[in-house]
């Protein structure tokens, strides 16, 4: 019969409980001394000398400076060595695949962005994958023995039972059956995959709007209209993946699309996605619509209509913000979330204004009434999602000093 070694309570789980803690404080903080880690954790000065002193024996911590500009003598200070482990993110879509690097302290260390027009959909996935991975681990002055793991955000999602990529057919490439088995050959670190709306809530709960909240929705629009759903501070991802394709929802306003996933598109995409800001602006005598792809050119229209002060543009505020809260209710009704996040360039160039209208409107369309925010994580959102996700896997690793 196997011995108590490592089971609840013994010294040996309570000093790698401590350890974690102390880390997770530096990673909130930044550099503490060690009375001022005792305080934090409730743990007695000698026993936070020998926590610091098996963390700087494990490389896990390093001493940097000490404390200034305070009475009394300077106290020596500690942070969470930055090279103690190291984690990627891949953010792919059909015009590029963007990939980074991030040290165990969350910060990015190397970046690289790998262009993948039609004229490459010859070029296979794996080797555009490993491609992108390899220069922002060059950038980063790395190998790639050196990535403890990888997240490959993605439109669309992963069938569990066939894995196949489904919800996300104008990504060329990407649906072989046989595709994960080749990325796995093909990567020396562990990897997943994750939905790329799913990433951007992953963000906004660790970095961003919905930090504290357990129950929140966020609608994502850019190129296309997504949801995230967390619940009980979880992801919720549905059998097959595709819990959160709201796109696809029939709303009220919209003609009924049949055959969603060949059309790519559904009632509430046509309603509210990035493509018919453009055509609606039209439809109210705007003249001056923006070149360029939909998504760019919504964001400058709605960035441009929370600002004017003439009727056409405030109409095309107000026309929109009624078209999203449409899609909306019908979450609300669902799910009765604490707190829905606008993210994605389409919704957050419209700012206060915009999220003030879907407000209103969602209170006269929906019985329960969730608060609105809009999106704080604005630079790459679903690669900062990705190495969220990657990072959280990393420390539960590198920082077990109960092995």
């Amino acid at each position: 019969m196997a011995g108590f070694a490592g089971t609840p309570g013994t010294p040996r789980v309570l000093r790698a409980m401590n350890d974690r803690a102390a880390l997770d404080l530096l990673l909130e903080h930044g550099p503490l001394s060690r009375t001022r880690i005792g305080k934090l954790t409730g743990l007695s000065k000698p026993t936070a000398s020998q926590l610091l002193a098996r963390l700087e024996a494990a490389g896990l911590v390093l001493a940097t400076g000490t404390t200034e500009g305070r009475p009394g003598p300077s106290a020596q200070l500690y942070e969470v060595n930055p090279a103690a482990g190291h984690a990627a993110g891949l953010d792919v879509t059909p015009q590029r695949i963007l990939a980074a690097v991030a040290d165990i302290t969350g910060r990015t260390v190397g970046r690289f962005e790998l262009p993948t027009p039609g004229r490459r959909t010859g070029t296979p996935v794996v080797q555009q994958v490993t491609d992108a991975l390899d220069g922002a681990v060059k950038a980063a002055g790395l190998a790639r023995d050196d990535i403890h793991r990888l997240v490959i955000g993605t439109p669309g999602a992963f069938d569990p039972t066939t894995g196949r990529l489904r919800y996300a057919s104008h990504l060329p490439g990407w649906h072989s059956p046989t595709l994960l088995d080749e990325l796995a050959a093909a990567l020396p670190m562990p990897f997943e995959y994750e939905n790329d709306v799913n990433l951007v809530a992953l963000a906004e709960q660790r970095l961003g709007a919905a930090r504290g909240h357990a129950d929140f929705v966020l609608l994502w629009n850019e190129e296309g209209l997504g949801a995230a759903l967390v619940l009980g501070g979880r992801l919720h991802r549905g059998w097959t993946g595709g819990a959160g394709e709201v796109g696809f929802l029939p709303v009220p306003g919209a003609p009924l699309v049949r055959q969603v996933t060949k059309a790519n598109s559904g009632g509430y995409q046509e309603l509210a996605g990035s493509q018919a800001v453009p055509r609606l602006a039209r439809e109210l005598g705007i003249d001056d619509i923006p070149a360029g792809p939909y998504a760019e050119a919504a964001a400058r229209l709605l960035a441009r209509a929370a600002q004017a002060d003439d009727d056409a543009h405030r109409g095309l505020l107000r026309t929109y913000a009624t078209r999203l809260a449409t899609g909306l209710a019908s979450l609300v009704s669902v799910l009765d979330p604490e707190l829905v996040v606008l993210g994605g360039s389409a919704l957050t160039s419209g700012g206060e204004p915009l999220r003030a209208l879907v407000q209103a409107e969602l209170e006269e369309l929906a019985a329960s009434r969730p608060r609105l925010v809009v999106g704080d994580v604005r630079e790459h959102p679903v690669l900062r999602g990705a190495l969220e996700s990657a990072l959280a896997t990393t420390r539960d690793e590198v920082f077990d000093t109960s092995r």
